[in-house]
């Protein structure tokens, strides 16, 4: 049957029947690690869900490539049953995700399916894996603190609702352990948390979830998981799915804080399925949109007019503390300050191993309480200059009484700096160690001691009547008077009661 749509133009009506269906689905070509390449589609979209039926099972992919004669998409799931001439149908969906509070308290894979237990999750609410990031007339600036407990990194390096933070360092140097932490502190508060794991070990996800369930802050999180046993396209799309998942709370006017742990692998995962679908390499093998790779996830991090917040901590792994990398250089001018650990401080066993000269929050001191913001500034200055001298005393140098002070007063505040993993404390108590800290209360107490006099004296203060209320005044302003008074009467206290002060004082 011939049509004439036009004179001198003759249509096939079959060959135009042939190519709207083919329009729908298409044909698999060829399969290479979990990378397939489909004949047809010709009406697909970049980002869309496919399906193929393989043995009575849906394997669902995204599509990834577009090109003139074919489609290439990736699988999220195993590529053992998909064979060359199996159908692909197209869903007229992009890539999406399931949202909602049924997610909470739970440890899910990126597409959300369960791996914590057979339970499925009922949520009927779905969102697109890549949405746009807000505009900037739809945000505020960030001037509400997000306090993670740990002393170095509030004083100094203080993080805001709506902010991006960098964490770098070398490997095995706590990065993760101040992720948990900083989840841990947020619990009783209003912030839902989200914790997402690409290329880790399944035992390193379970211990994570074990201690947030010991810890009660499990109810308030959810981990995503794409581990190093999961495909390449999982560990791809984990935290865009991950910051969905917390764009739906953040839209609802709730704070999220969510972690991606971390995107050095998740970039080794980009670049695994760029080669495979024949994407030119650029420098250092990654290939050349690596840097729009991690823009678009974290630019979705905001402070929203209508109070809701996404906070991004990203997590970067260096080789030697090279920063200058190709990785850690594209995330470090994304995000808003990083938070560097040193290697050299972690074997010392200063924990957080917190670099107090490389570490930088661009925010500023608009996200930190009015108390801790006065007492900074001297805590940077006492600690450069400490590190300035620190080096004479390795030489057995004879020091003059001002550098002594100064290196015994810097070791002091090192020392009350250092933190134990998973215990993280409340503001209150930072201010108030502080301040004895920088005003020389410590100066007379033994170093190796300090932690002890700090316990005994947030022991004793936890026993008066008036602790909930001045721990209130405390983030507001430092009554000097009660501070005095509470320091004479805590050590006139362990002279009555005979403690053992030849252990404490000096």
């Amino acid at each position: 049957m011939v049509n004439y749509l036009e004179e001198d133009v003759m249509v096939d009506s079959d060959a135009l029947d042939a190519y709207a269906s083919f329009a729908n689905y298409g044909i698999v070509s060829s399969i290479s690690d979990g990378i397939i390449t489909i004949i047809g589609l010709s009406d697909v979209c970049y980002g869309e869900m496919i399906e193929i039926i393989a043995d009575l099972e849906f394997i669902s992919g995204m599509v990834l490539n577009i090109e003139e004669d074919k489609i290439s998409a990736i699988l999220f799931s195993s590529d053992i049953n998909v064979k060359p001439g199996l159908e692909v149908f197209k869903t007229d969906v992009l890539m999406s995700v399931p949202v909602g509070d049924s997610l909470l308290g739970r440890i899910v894979d990126p597409l959300g399916v369960p791996l914590d237990s057979d339970t499925l999750l009922f949520s009927k609410e779905k969102r697109f894996m890549d949405s746009m990031a807000p505009s900037i007339i739809s945000r505020k600036s960030v001037n509400t603190p997000l306090e993670t407990g740990l002393k170095v990194i509030d004083s100094m390096v203080p993080i805001g609702h709506g902010q991006r933070e960098l964490i770098i360092g070398d490997t095995k140097t706590g990065k993760t352990s101040i992720a948990i932490d900083a989840i841990i502190n947020q619990k009783g508060t209003d912030t839902l948390c989200i914790y997402v794991a690409i290329g880790q070990k399944r035992s390193s996800v379970a211990r994570i979830a074990k201690i947030l369930e010991e810890k009660d802050c499990l109810n308030f999180t959810v981990i995503v998981a794409a581990t190093a046993s999961d495909s390449a396209a999982l560990q791809y799309v984990a935290p865009y799915c991950g910051c969905a998942m917390g764009e739906h709370f953040m839209h609802k006017g709730l704070r999220v804080l969510i972690i991606y742990d971390d995107l050095s692998k998740h970039a080794v995962s980009y670049r695994q399925l760029s080669l495979l679908l024949r994407r030119p390499p650029g420098r250092e093998g990654y290939p050349g949109d690596v840097f729009y790779l991690h823009s678009r996830l974290l630019e979705r991090a905001a402070n929203l007019q209508t109070d809701g917040s996404l906070t991004a901590l990203p997590i970067i792994e260096t080789i030697q503390g090279d920063v200058s990398a190709y990785i850690p250089t594209n995330v470090i001018s994304i995000t808003d300050g990083q938070i560097f650990l040193e290697t050299e401080l972690f074997s010392k066993g200063v924990r957080p191993a917190v670099s107090p000269g490389l570490s930088v929050s661009r925010v500023g001191s608009a996200a930190q309480s009015k108390t801790i913001k006065k007492m900074a500034g001297n805590l940077k200055l006492e600690l450069a200059q400490f590190r300035e001298v620190e080096g004479f005393t390795k030489l057995g140098l004879t020091l003059d009484d001002a550098t002594k002070q100064l290196i015994d007063r810097g070791s002091r505040l090192t020392n009350v700096l250092v933190q134990g993993r998973f215990f993280p404390i409340f503001v209150f108590k930072q201010i108030l160690v502080l301040f004895f800290a920088l005003t020389g209360f410590f100066d007379n107490i033994k170093v190796n001691l300090v932690k002890d006099f700090e316990f005994e004296f947030f022991f004793f203060l936890g026993k008066t009547f008036f602790f909930l209320v001045f721990s209130k005044m405390l983030k507001k302003k430092l009554p000097l008077d009660v501070i005095n008074y509470l320091s004479f009467y805590f050590t006139s206290k362990f002279y009555t009661y005979q403690v053992n002060l030849q252990l404490i004082l000096i």
